[in-house]
């Protein structure tokens, strides 16, 4: 037993409500076990119980043992005088809380609690629930998915909002480091964001008819032109970045920034850098289009982009690839990107106009989706659940990443209706 177990078996009453007596042998009703206090000061606030024929309000504490109370030093804590009841499970020292009647659980909590609880926190498997969320409803699966999205979204969003802040609500300026760093994907989205905050949006718009001046001022501000290159295309990009560097007194990232070890050369940071190049010379009002678009197939145009000549024959500079291919963004790229930057934006810019209308539509958008493929929706289908969409797998990747890998059981849904089945 530990407290965190502890006060979850109080807050959901996994225990015989009836019959309950206090260590002195009055009888014991509990009306209303109270609200979870998360802050300093006793665990249980505006609790209701009945001793004999007097019903009392107030907090309630509860400890493993009671010799905890001195323990922590509650004796010394005014926080913790007039109470009106201290839950123990083992009552090992008597009259600690002076004057605060005693409810011992010892032998009220239910052996299949601990003993459910106990194979979730030690088990070797990488999900807790493997093998038994079966046994919990749909539709409860259903509503908890449903809250694992909104929660990824807050704590995404909480950090681009501050973002949003500090441009004074340039909603352009958003989207464009958002976008970069989608463009980065997981391996290089940070070494992507930082060189797009280096590089101002409007120094990019006053270049936007010229795909050469837009790459010469992506790879410039992310490192990449330093040194001597053997190719003609390289050396032009370098001349026209040392010029426009001191034009508008840029400050480039370090190119020691991006990663390429253990990737397809599709996915090299040259090869999306390129790629954001063109989506910048074909985005004129891309902002306004991605707010007012909630149609897969209308966005998807938006995204199309292919790079400049030089790519098809190269990955790197100075590197000839044998076979010529054009490198567009695929149809599992383009997905992601909405999943990730454009369906979270509207949601934000709905947000922020107290438009539920537009918040449901972002929502819509996603689960028009397939789900994403990757190595946590796959453990989920090898555990027999596998999402039917975009918004799904999101959510299945919130509850891994949140509750399984740090065994936050007590915190899901689907952990609290494991422990609770008698099954």
């Amino acid at each position: 037993m530990n407290e965190a177990l502890f006060q979850f078996i109080w807050q959901y009453s996994l225990y015989p409500p009836s019959d309950l007596c206090t260590t002195d042998g009055e009888p014991l009703t509990i009306v209303h076990s109270g609200k979870l206090n998360r802050d300093a000061g006793p665990d249980f606030s505006e609790a209701k119980i009945k001793i004999g024929n007097t019903t009392l309000v107030g907090n309630i504490e509860l400890h493993v043992k009671s010799s905890d109370w001195l323990k922590h030093g509650h004796q010394h804590d005014p926080a913790y005088k007039n109470l009106i009841l201290h839950v123990v499970y083992e009552d090992d020292v008597i009259d600690v809380a002076v004057n605060t009647p005693v409810l011992e659980m010892k032998n009220l909590v239910p052996a299949h609690v601990i003993a459910k609880y106990s194979g979730l926190m030690h088990t070797a498997d990488k999900l807790p629930c493997a093998g038994q969320h079966q046994q919990v409803r749909d539709i409860t699966k259903e509503g908890w998915v449903t809250r694992l999205l909104a929660e990824r979204w807050e704590q995404k969003l909480a950090d681009w909002n501050i973002m949003l802040e500090n441009t004074a609500e340039d909603w352009r300026n958003l989207l464009y480091w958002r976008m970069a760093a989608n463009f980065g994907f997981k391996t290089n989205a940070a070494p992507f964001l930082l060189f797009a905050q280096s590089l101002p949006l409007n120094v990019t718009a006053k270049h936007r008819d010229s795909p050469e001046q837009i790459e010469a001022l992506l790879f410039g501000q992310a490192g990449m032109l330093h040194g001597t290159f053997e190719d003609e295309y390289p050396n032009d990009l370098q001349k026209e970045y040392n010029y426009l560097r001191k034009k508008y007194k840029l400050i480039p990232i370090g190119g020691h920034l991006w990663k390429f070890l253990r990737m397809r050369p599709a996915n090299f940071p040259t090869i999306r850098i390129a790629q954001f190049a063109a989506l910048l010379c074909k985005s004129v009002h891309l902002f306004s289009q991605i707010i007012e678009t909630h149609s897969v197939k209308e966005i998807e145009p938006l995204l199309d982009v292919t790079t400049s000549g030089y790519w098809d024959n190269h990955f790197q500079f100075d590197v000839p690839q044998k076979k010529a291919t054009k490198k567009s963004l695929g149809p599992t790229s383009v997905q992601n990107i909405i999943i990730n930057t454009i369906a979270p934006i509207q949601f934000l810019y709905a947000a922020k106009q107290d438009t539920y209308k537009l918040q449901e539509r972002a929502l819509q958008l996603i689960e028009a989706l397939p789900p994403e493929e990757n190595n946590i929706t796959r453990l989920w289908e090898e555990n027999q659940w596998t999402p039917k969409n975009a918004a799904q797998s999101q959510a299945l990747i919130q509850l891994y990443n949140n509750y399984c890998t740090s065994r936050r059981c007590l915190d899901c849904t689907i952990g609290l209706n494991i422990i609770r089945s008698a099954n």
